[in-house]
């Protein structure tokens, strides 16, 4: 009857604690399931954490604002209208190997096989590539004398770059170019993912930026480089790049018997 007392048996006790026991496992290894699911959820595909994000100094606004020009770095790349294309291309690229040689020799010395042990930029890694196409993993000063030695090459060979008049550029000049303009990117990369410390600490960082911006304007102009190559570095691109700010005109000086403007009264001036 409904409400009568109905002990249960010793028999019946057994199988009760086995199923208590067996939905308590069942509960747990749900549980476990979902919590591995979560932790994967915080984490690369493969399961592992991924590195915690180092503070980027050189996005900081007491360097980003340093700089050795002021000037519109736009109006500096655009191409002349009496200066062919290629031999525009030539002569910039030309300078920007140089001038990033220049400033890679400033930190060279802190930049070892033991500091260096790879070429790296914004958690992204930079293989070499030989002649044949083997891949090579190196050390980031091994990288960067393997890029300085082709790049010294192509731009000496004549056939390449040529100099003399009525020399006719090769067909493959552009994706010389480009191919080059990638390279040097990776090394002004690694300058300041690994050696913007140093840079400050010798007070070029003003010259960094200003050659970094130049050489990124230069090759948007132009579609040297693939921008899913620079993206790595577009937060430091977007602040360095940006258009500088017109300035101000002086305000005229009031005459000694003009009225006062309301704005004076809060000695605030009106540009």
């Amino acid at each position: 009857m409904v409400g009568d007392y109905c002990p249960i048996s010793g028999e019946n006790t057994d199988m009760h604690s086995q199923r208590n026991a067996k939905s308590g496992l069942s509960c747990k290894m749900v549980l476990q399931a979902v919590g591995k699911v979560l932790r994967k959820s915080k984490t690369k595909p493969n399961g592992k954490k991924p590195p915690a994000e180092e503070k980027k100094q050189y996005l900081e606004a007491e360097f980003t604002k340093v700089r050795v020009v002021d000037f519109d770095l736009k109006e500096l790349v655009l191409l002349p209208r009496e200066i062919d294309l290629n031999e525009w291309l030539a002569s910039n690229t030309t300078t920007f190997f140089n001038l990033i040689n220049l400033q890679y020799s400033t930190i060279s010395e802190f930049c070892t096989g033991d500091t260096c042990q790879a070429m790296t930029a914004c958690n992204t890694i930079y293989y070499w590539y030989d002649e044949r196409g083997k891949k090579t993993k190196c050390t980031a000063p091994q990288y960067v004398d393997f890029v300085m030695s082709l790049v010294q090459k192509l731009v000496t060979e004549e056939e390449n770059f040529p100099t003399k008049y009525g020399k006719e550029f090769p067909n493959s000049f552009d994706s010389l170019v480009k191919k080059i303009c990638r390279y040097l990117f990776h090394v002004l990369a690694h300058l300041y993912w690994a050696h913007f410390k140093e840079t400050v600490a010798l007070d070029l960082q003003g010259h960094l930026n200003t050659l970094y911006a130049h050489f990124i304007v230069f090759v948007r102009e132009f579609n040297l480089v693939d921008p899913k190559e620079t993206c790595i570095m577009d937060d430091l691109s977007e602040i360095l790049c940006a258009p500088v700010p017109p300035t101000p005109a002086p305000a005229a000086p009031s005459s000694p018997n003009s009225a006062p403007s309301p704005s004076s009264h809060n000695h605030v001036t009106e540009r």
